[in-house]
């Protein structure tokens, strides 16, 4: 087709954009997050945190020593007023800088708000750079100290009554304020898709964001007024979309302004270059000359044949006629067909953007990566031959059925597709499908059809989506229903594989279906599609039947005309295109679709063949039909005429007829080089940098982070000594020191406050003063704490139950006689009972509770002693209590493990204890703290306590101590957590039971009450779906195990067992270890094989038991010591002794970062009500024990 000769005729680039003057991206903002040691914003919504400044702020005419940031996308000269206060009711009574102030939230754990000062080169050379390109005028300024703000994905707040689907749109923008002695300006960046919503909900209302700035109330003589008042934003939405588009600084997104100078200032003032530079980079064709193609006002562009393009013109749905499928291409101005190219270069420099199974090919006029041999794919991802593949993603939109004015909304709900690629068959299951649209939506067995075409069986010579276009495309599919003409929109964005090795895909569905009424079934005829392909485009269509089997027995059948175009990103260069054959067609049958209404489940299954578009001879190749037998891990290779031999895929053995995965990680550790960590996955494995270390340029070699020295860490501060003062590190090379309290002085040097002030302790007693406390002691004649004392003491429950045994005896020269053959208690030095009680008499030992109540299962044979707990805590300190907030942990690994009334921690150096860097980390005074386990998610470290019954919860990063769960508990003492699923599992020694929470401590349900009669230690493996457990009975030990939810319960152990007080399991070896305080043994086995291995015999009274790595750590009553196996060398390899002597209890590894892994339950808690419970094949969802009239759904399922 000729070039048409019309007035509008203009240079095609002309609909693109200039390159000189992009808006900036995030890549260009001032670098921010946890790499530049940027703070962390508390989630939620209207959060705020005070910033204590190294260097004053200028603001208007007063300096400013503090700012607070908050949420909301400001930043306040003093403590800002509850939202309710501004929102919609601007200007605020406070000083406020808005970078694009509303009703935001970051509770979703997206959105994050980062905060840092620095006085960095790079970044104040970048400040003076926008502020010089602002203020072309003025002299060139030099800043001295910077405040980094940055909100990254926030979302508007939304009330539980909203679901207009808004937070699926977030904002990104930052906010810097450059200071020098005189001035200080604000900076402020608008990332090119970082405005995608210009209104939040109010009330009852939608209110435009805001920018700007305002002093605030400013106090007069008798009354105050408000301030100065500077808006950059309307109350129109068109200014604030404009803030990504416009500029005062003369660079899009990027505004400038000068906020405060010293020792004059009239008002703020914004920057001069408003004019965006107008010179376009313009195509070329070969020769040089301008490439031009014209543009028609109906959107339409039409290209030449010569470049290889395809004819884009508006086209009408035709009926499909048998046997003679349609080539229909369309048009729509929403497709990019020019969506991407390779940058020039060379393989030198652009290798590591290859798939790590490809090989980077230099050309003439730039670069290709190619898949090698065993592997398919564009390149850039390319995957194993013959391996299933996974797809998962998320569901949003809106959808009408039939005539109903109401939609249905999908707000996330999970898709997840498995193909067989051998055969060529697919599987798609949606979650969460409503009764009110499921039936309706079963024609649609393409929803997820595109992977099946992505992975089709390939006829020779033809090559499914994949082989073509990777794993990185965008498909939109328009779907019109005869004959009513209901229009359906679906929009996929394909993202490529994430690390667990699957495909992921966001969806969205907009538009009406018919109805398909409640019971009926749908049945879709087999169909083919034509797909034509471009080098960026992708187009087909199809007419497509189906029939409705209606519940009366009649049925109905319906037709439907659908239309698809994919675009994606292609190598330009060699001979990809080439390659590439002009049209192909799909066939699909074996269709089945069926709506699950129970479990609000729709699914689709099909089988998918790409070959030639006229047909040809059939293949009957059992590799071209899928009839062959092979494994699902393996490839099928044809032969001559029906031969073939089955190969079982890349990173499995086998003999093609059953595969199994190798383990690179175990098969080679050193496969990821240093400072890495290897991570096994089916058919291939991943490699991860170590907590500090990151990728260097070439995307394999782990290298060191740059970070900023924290002179805290590296003990270079100039603050007083530890026992004085703290350090506190705020950014770059910064810190505060202050005074501990107990001291006062500048934190550089601080000296004792003499607390001992009159009336400071009880007027019977003597204060004495202390470094940095003091205490107070009852005098001679009186007891009591010294806060209150007493002439006598109050008999306790256990010394009122011995003497009143004793006194009923007689009494000898030596005091009184214990009567013969009687038990008598005894009583520890606080008048509790001692937690180990024997009779004289018999010998006979056993356990009792706080009430000297005889705990069942405990009780010993003569001549031996069990290992008790002790119920009466600590004796309670003399002065004040101590700190019982967390000190915040520093960045790594680390031991945990409890001691008395106190959490303490050892930080680990690859699988080595740092022992000189070991201290409490939370003081819990009066408390015997029993079990630990750690949520690697939020940092949160968990315990169970017996003083006063509870389970409790910190943030290791600081913070105060959370009581979870304090009611109808006894012994509390083992506790696990699965992590994936956010649930908690623990033991109760006096309930004899095992029971299950949200982290949060609602939802309870005990999942195992019977046959229980001293539980300790609890263990999950969330990958895998079990859980399990030690019952020390002294009658009957064992250790048992279950799935999550309580079911398939069964005994692993019960043989040559005493004292199984501690388990642990490893993930990557997947053994369950435990260590007997009884036989003195630490043994290991699979629970899948049961082969039961011993790693160590000598062993003396452990307590609590984890692992990491080689090593496996446990706490010894009788050393009082955390002790470190080497389980593969079967020895001990070190030691260490808390400086307080007393006994220790459990432990447990706070992870650096979370392993690796998922279960059904770590997606949309797996489409459950309540509980999600994980199991190895799926999982159960269960209702809490006290639901009542909650909606609770319970139902078992499994993938």
């Amino acid at each position: 087709m000729g070039w048409r000769k019309q007035e509008w005729l203009i240079c095609a680039t002309f609909l693109g954009f200039v390159a000189s003057v992009q808006s900036v991206t995030r890549g260009e903002f001032f670098p921010f997050g946890p790499s530049a040691k940027d703070q962390l914003l508390e989630p939620g919504n209207d959060q705020t945190h005070r910033l204590e400044l190294n260097k004053p702020v200028l603001f208007y005419d007063g300096t400013f020593d503090s700012m607070f940031i908050n949420t909301n996308g400001f930043v306040a000269t003093t403590e800002p007023t509850g939202e309710s206060t501004y929102l919609g009711k601007m200007p605020p009574k406070f000083g406020m800088i808005a970078a694009l102030q509303g009703d935001l939230d970051t509770s979703d754990g997206v959105g994050k708000v980062f905060f840092r000062q620095d006085s960095g080169p790079d970044v104040l050379r970048l400040a003076a750079k926008h502020i010089t390109r602002a203020f072309p005028e003025d002299d060139e300024v030099s800043p001295t100290h910077a405040v980094v703000i940055t909100w990254v994905d926030v979302a508007t707040f939304e009330p539980q009554t909203r679901g207009d689907g808004i937070n699926n749109k977030r904002n990104t923008f930052q906010l810097v304020i450059a200071s020098l002695e005189t001035a200080s300006y604000a900076i402020v960046l608008y990332a090119r898709d970082g405005v995608q919503f210009t209104s939040s909900p109010v009330r009852d209302s939608s209110v435009v964001l805001h920018a700007g700035f305002s002093k605030g109330l400013v106090q007069g003589y008798s009354f105050s007024n408000q301030g100065p008042y500077y808006r950059t934003t309307t109350v129109d939405e068109a200014s604030v979309r404009a803030l990504a588009e416009e500029t005062n600084s003369g660079r899009r997104g990027v505004w400038v302004y000068e906020i405060g100078t010293s020792p004059y200032f009239t008002n703020v003032a914004p920057g001069e270059v408003t004019d965006l530079p107008t010179e376009a980079t313009q195509h070329k064709g070969a020769e040089g000359n301008e490439e031009q193609r014209p543009v028609y006002p109906d959107g339409q562009v039409e290209y030449s044949p010569d470049a290889g393009q395809l004819e884009v013109h508006p086209v009408q749905y035709q009926p499909h006629q048998p046997g003679n499928p349609e080539v229909v291409v369309v048009d729509d101005t929403d497709i990019n067909v020019d969506v991407f190219s390779y940058n020039l270069g060379t393989c030198v420099n652009n290798r590591n953007k290859c798939s790590q199974f490809a090989d980077c090919k230099d050309y003439s006029s730039g670069y290709c990566c190619h898949c090698r041999p065993g592997f398919y794919g564009n390149g850039i991802q390319c995957v194993a031959e013959g391996k299933p593949q996974r797809m998962n993603g998320k569901v949003h939109g809106k959808v009408f059925v039939g005539r109903s004015p109401s939609p249905v909304e999908f707000t996330g709900n999970d898709l997840h597709s498995y193909v067989v690629v051998n055969d060529g068959r697919s599987y798609v299951a949606i979650s969460d499908i409503p009764y009110t649209v499921g039936p309706s939506l079963q024609p649609l067995a393409a929803l997820g059809g595109v992977i099946g075409w992505a992975f089709a069986l390939e006829r020779p010579s033809f090559k499914n989506g994949f082989s073509i276009i990777g794993g990185e495309f965008t498909r939109k599919a328009d779907v019109t229903f005869l004959p009513g003409n209901e229009k359906l929109t679906i929009r996929q964005e394909f993202k490529g594989i994430d690390e667990h090795d699957h495909l992921v895909v966001s969806t969205k569905l907009e538009g009406r279906v018919p109805e398909v009424p409640h019971g009926s079934t749908v049945q879709v005829d087999p169909y083919s599609e034509i797909y034509q392909y471009s080098s960026n485009l992708i187009t087909s269509s199809s007419t497509r039947d189906y029939v409705v089997s209606l519940p009366d027995g009649s049925t109905d059948t319906r037709q439907y005309q659908w239309r698809q175009t994919i675009t994606f990103q292609s190598c330009q260069h060699g001979e990809a295109l080439s390659d590439m054959k002009p049209t192909q067609m799909l066939s699909v049958d074996q269709v089945f679709v069926m709506y699950d209404a129970n479990n609000e489940l729709i699914r689709f299954a099909m089988s998918n063949k790409i070959g030639d578009i006229n047909g040809g001879q059939p293949e009957e190749n059992p590799c071209f039909t899928g009839r062959h037998g092979c494994d699902t891990n393996a490839v099928c290779r044809p032969g001559q005429e029906n031969q073939f031999t089955c190969q079982c895929a890349a990173g499995f053995n086998g003999d093609g007829r059953t595969c199994y995965d190798i383990d690179e990680c175990r098969e080679n550790p050193q496969i990821c080089g240093p400072n890495a960590i290897c991570n096994n996955q089916p058919g291939t494995f991943r490699c991860e940098c170590e907590d500090g270390y990151q990728f260097s340029s070439d995307g394999q070699t782990c290298v060191e982070v740059n970070r900023p020295v924290d002179p805290c860490e590296e003990g270079t501060h100039t603050c007083d000594v530890p026992e004085r003062a703290l350090c506190s590190y705020t950014g770059a090379s910064y810190y505060i020191c202050s005074c501990l309290p107990g001291f006062i002085g500048d934190g550089r040097t601080c000296h004792d406050i003499d607390e001992c002030q009159p009336g400071r302790c009880h007027q019977d007693a003597v204060c004495y003063n202390t470094q940095g406390s003091f205490t107070c002691q009852c005098r001679s004649g009186y007891s009591g704490d010294g806060f209150f004392c007493s002439p006598e003491r109050t008999k306790t429950q256990c010394e009122t139950h011995r003497d009143s045994l004793l006194g009923v005896t007689e009494f000898g020269p030596r005091g009184p006689r214990r009567p013969v053959g009687q038990y008598v208690p005894t009583c520890d030095g606080n008048g509790n009972y001692e937690a180990t009680q024997c009779h004289d008499s018999t010998g006979r030992c056993w356990c009792v509770d706080r009430n000297g109540q005889e705990i069942p299962g405990t009780s010993s044979r003569p001549g031996s002693r069990p290992m008790c707990i002790d119920h009466g805590g600590v004796p309670p300190p003399v002065g004040p209590q101590s700190r019982s907030d967390v000190d915040a942990l520093p960045p790594g690994t680390h031991l945990l493990f409890a001691q008395s009334g106190r959490i303490e921690h050892i930080p680990l150096e690859g699988y080595d204890m740092k022992k000189d860097d070991a201290k409490a980390v939370l003081h819990l005074p009066e408390k015997v703290i029993i079990g630990l386990a750690y949520d690697c998610v939020e940092k949160m470290v968990y315990w169970t306590e017996i003083t006063s019954p509870s389970i409790s919860k910190a943030n290791i990063q600081g913070g105060e101590p959370t009581a979870v769960i304090r009611t109808d508990l006894d012994s509390p003492e083992g506790i696990a957590i699965d992590h994936l699923g956010r649930t908690m599992f623990w033991t109760d020694s006096v309930k004899d039971r095992i029971e299950v929470a949200s982290l949060d401590g609602t939802q309870r349900r005990v999942i195992i009450d019977s046959d229980l009669v001293n539980p300790r230690a609890i263990i999950a493996d969330p990958n895998n779906g079990n859980l399990y457990w030690a019952d020390w009975n002294r009658d009957a030990p064992k250790i048992e195990t279950s799935y999550m939810d309580g079911s398939n319960r069964r005994v692993l152990v019960k043989d040559d067992l005493s004292l199984p007080n501690g388990l642990t399991y490893d993930t990557q070896s997947s053994l369950l270890c435990w260590a007997d305080a009884g036989t003195h043994k630490m043994e290991c086995m699979n629970p899948g094989r049961g082969d039961r291995t011993k790693v160590m015999e000598g062993i003396q009274y452990p307590f609590g038991i984890t692992s990491f790595g080689k090593n496996i750590y446990y706490t010894d009553w009788r050393r009082d010591a955390v002790v470190v196996v080497d389980r593969y060398a079967g020895r001990e390899s070190d030691e260490f002794q808390p400086q307080k002597q007393t006994k220790l209890y459990g432990i447990a590894i706070a992870y650096s970062q979370c392993p690796s892994g998922q279960n059904y339950c770590a997606v949309n808690n797996g489409g459950c009500t309540h509980l999600c419970l994980a199991t190895p094949t799926g999982r159960s969802c269960k209702c809490p024990d006290n639901a009542v009239d909650v909606g609770c759904v319970e139902r078992d399922g499994s993938y």
